[in-house]
């Protein structure tokens, strides 16, 4: 009953959705073949999973020759039965090598502290040197925190380039930010983020680089920056955050003050174990500038583990 129902709810669903295109294919193609490489590797007949998931061996095989477009559930009850992440059968990217998923199933059973302890140690055995880091200081953190304020100062206190990754993009893209949006989707600005950043970093120079707000969102990009550039999170109190960019001339947030500022800290809730991945931490709530800027050329001068200025 349990099968043919999920079935059937498949088939339905299919009907209202558009044709699969060529990508789309090669992509249910690979799915597939991850499906059946798993299944193998597990030593599973196609039998003993439709058994153990609930899904007809029909399907599977269609599945497997890249003709099924399977449902979320579907697959969930697949990997189930095969005891992998649903994860592992979806990916776009190559299989991951057998070290690196030892590895990472590792990691996971880690708690935070020690998992942060971990990539601290990485990043000394494997990553770039402290001092060739330390050349390049880069500014996290949401928009108010004085990214482009204190990053342009500090940068004209140490002789060397300010950079802003937005601008950067720009560029990039010969758009400004909201086109890139409107036009391209936040998939494509988070390309252009990564590519923007791959080319300052092959610069080689000093300079003080203030990114997006989002950034620490997009794992490799962000452990990019942080294995090449001493990080600095620019912390303020949500309602510093408000009051700056409003200060700015942008009147937005306030066309729903309270539905912003529950979303502003929201936004810095589910952020907050990432900004603090940071190599420094400089809190900037009631304080001046030239407060503020102090803290930071404390925090970004040479420093092992990390530190916090209050």
């Amino acid at each position: 009953m349990q099968k043919s129902l999920a079935n059937a709810v498949t088939l339905n669903a299919s009907r209202s959705v558009p044709l699969p295109g060529r990508a789309d294919l090669a992509y249910l193609a690979a799915v597939g073949e991850r499906v059946r490489t798993v299944r193998a590797r597990r030593g599973m007949s196609r039998k003993i999973l439709s058994r153990d998931s609930g899904v007809s061996e029909r399907y599977l095989a269609s599945l497997e020759a890249g003709r099924g477009n399977v449902s979320i559930l579907l697959l969930k009850q697949i990997a189930q039965a095969m005891n992998v992440a649903v994860e592992e059968l979806t990916r776009s990217t190559p299989e991951v090598p057998t070290e690196l998923a030892l590895i990472e199933q590792w990691l996971a059973r880690l708690s935070p502290g020690e998992a942060r302890r971990a990539l601290r140690w990485l990043r000394r055995e494997f990553g770039i040197a402290a001092p060739a880091r330390m050349q390049r200081i880069a500014l996290i953190g949401l928009r108010g925190a004085g990214k482009t304020t204190l990053g342009s100062k500090l940068a004209h206190k140490r002789g060397v380039p300010f950079v802003e990754l937005d601008h950067e993009i720009e560029l990039a893209a010969g758009a400004p930010l909201a086109e890139i949006f409107l036009l391209y989707g936040q998939a494509a600005y988070r390309r252009y983020e990564r590519r923007s950043l791959e080319a300052l970093l092959a610069r080689a120079e000093p300079m003080v680089i203030a990114t997006g707000g989002g950034l620490v969102s997009e794992p490799e990009t962000f452990d990019l920056l942080l294995s090449t550039c001493f990080v600095v999170w620019l912390k303020a109190q949500p309602e510093e955050h408000m009051a700056r960019v409003v200060a700015q001339g942008d009147q937005r947030p306030m066309a729903g003050s309270r539905e912003a500022m529950d979303d502003l800290k929201r936004i810095l809730g589910v952020r907050d174990e990432l900004y603090r991945r940071a190599d420094a931490i400089v809190d900037t709530s009631g304080r001046s500038v030239e407060q503020s800027l102090r803290l930071l050329e404390r925090a970004s001068g040479p420093a092992r583990g990390l530190k916090r200025s209050r």
